[in-house]
């Protein structure tokens, strides 16, 4: 079964770093979204398998949380 590619796998992260940020420079904010939304979708033809798709999604949920800090995970284990 295959999975997640989760080890670097980029051959010029900073080229598709910089080909990234230039199409979404001088777009609004609807755009810059429809342009994501496309970019997803082409690359989750792409993948092609559910259960990778499914595993990128729970880990891109999981780092789109909020993250207790030390202190308010110390608080909810004093009075949980």
């Amino acid at each position: 079964m295959p999975r997640l590619e989760l080890n670097p796998n980029f051959t010029d992260p900073d080229a598709f770093y910089a080909a990234l940020t230039e199409a979404h420079r001088e777009r609004d904010e609807a755009q810059s979204e429809r342009i994501n939304a496309r970019l997803i979708l082409l690359l989750a033809n792409h993948i092609g398998d559910q259960q990778v798709l499914e595993e990128a999604l729970e880990i891109a949920t999981q780092a789109a949380e909020p993250r207790a800090t030390e202190t308010e995970a110390r608080q909810q284990e004093q009075h949980g």
